[in-house]
């Protein structure tokens, strides 16, 4: 929920699709119904025809510069009295920790939303009732190559009573996905921006230790992209340490950036470790190539030093017992001067 000022807002949105190279997404079975609270308001939007569903999860269509193209999302109204829904299209971008998110509802949008046009700014829906409702997106003759990505949303504004008696405007929004692809050159590209190390050391020396590895993953290009990431700790000499399994990199739309972090247990420190980072991008049309970045970070093995040290130090006594002795030995046997 976001809340700016006495706004709030909740938005629906369903998963977003698996990559070509993974298991595919299996069709959702009902569109999710939005409700909050006590409140017995309820609807879903889902992408639609003229005669309704058509069993797609998301709009997904291709267009080039300057095409107008129509499509329906159905906003089917799940009480028992009719609802008055503001309908409208807007911007989708990628959160912080990699999810698909729309714009708030007072921040305008400036790319495929700003593109959509309704018929009308609300609708009214009767109880149980679905109804289909048309929108255009107008693509611009000079609109960038490559993904575009966003949602119609329907949404309701109630006034409810908050815990402390304050009556504040509540938002509760549902949308269906958009994306779109823009003919012209494409460009599938991922970066891994940077790898930050840490490490610490268990109290059970043979235990080893906790190496966490945060890598941040930015998606460069102009298609949006998934992957997955592995990450490869080594010793001196490349000695194997660690290897994790595969960690799914969500799907990413272009510009957006997801931060991974990994846990690795039981790296025992050798001084000086090394982490490898691979990520192979998953495209929906092609096989793209792995990307990599390592970095390094110092990892003493204390309780080896400590045991060294104690070594040292007794070897060292020991000699200094051992000289001393001796020249005790010797003074002794030096013979007393004549009377």
């Amino acid at each position: 929920m976001v809340v700016r000022g006495v706004l709030a807002a909740v938005l629906l949105l369903v998963p977003a699709p698996a990559p070509a190279e993974a298991a595919p997404a299996q069709p959702s079975a009902a569109p999710s119904p939005a409700a909050t609270g006590g409140s017995d308001v309820r609807w879903s939007v889902q992408p639609s025809t003229a005669k309704g569903p058509d069993g797609r999860d998301y709009i997904i269509r291709r267009a080039a510069p300057g095409e107008r193209l129509t499509d329906y999302v159905g906003v089917t109204n799940l009480t028992a009295r009719p609802l008055t829904f503001s309908v409208y299209g807007t911007d989708a971008y990628t959160t912080d920790d990699g999810s698909f998110a729309l714009l708030p509802a007072v921040q305008k949008p400036t790319d495929i939303g700003s593109w959509m046009t309704l018929g009308a700014a609300r609708y009214t829906v009767p109880a149980n009732t679905r109804l289909d409702v048309p929108f255009a997106i107008s693509v611009p003759a000079d609109a960038t190559p490559g993904d575009h990505a966003g949602g119609v949303v329907a949404s309701i504004a109630e006034e409810q009573a908050a815990a402390n008696g304050q009556k504040v405007l509540v938002d509760r929004r549902v949308a269906a996905r958009v994306y779109l692809t823009v003919a012209g050159a494409v460009a599938p590209t991922l970066k891994i921006d940077s790898v930050r190390l840490e490490y610490a050391q268990s109290t059970n020396p043979a235990d080893g230790g906790v190496m966490t590895v945060k890598y941040l993953v930015h998606n460069t290009g102009n298609l949006r992209l998934s992957g997955t990431g592995t990450v490869r700790v080594t010793g001196p000499f490349g000695w194997e340490l660690a290897r994790t399994g595969g960690m799914e990199i969500p799907e990413l739309l272009p510009g957006g950036s997801v931060t991974v972090t990994e846990k690795i247990l039981g790296v025992q420190p050798t001084v000086r470790l090394a982490a490898d980072v691979s990520v192979v991008p998953a495209s929906f049309d092609q096989k793209l190539p792995s990307i990599s970045r390592g970095t390094g970070v110092w990892a003493w093995p204390w309780a080896l030093v400590a045991l060294l040290g104690v070594l040292i130090s007794y070897v060292i006594i020991r000699i200094f017992v051992k000289r001393r002795r001796a020249r005790v030995a010797a003074l002794d046997t030096v013979p007393a001067p004549a009377a």
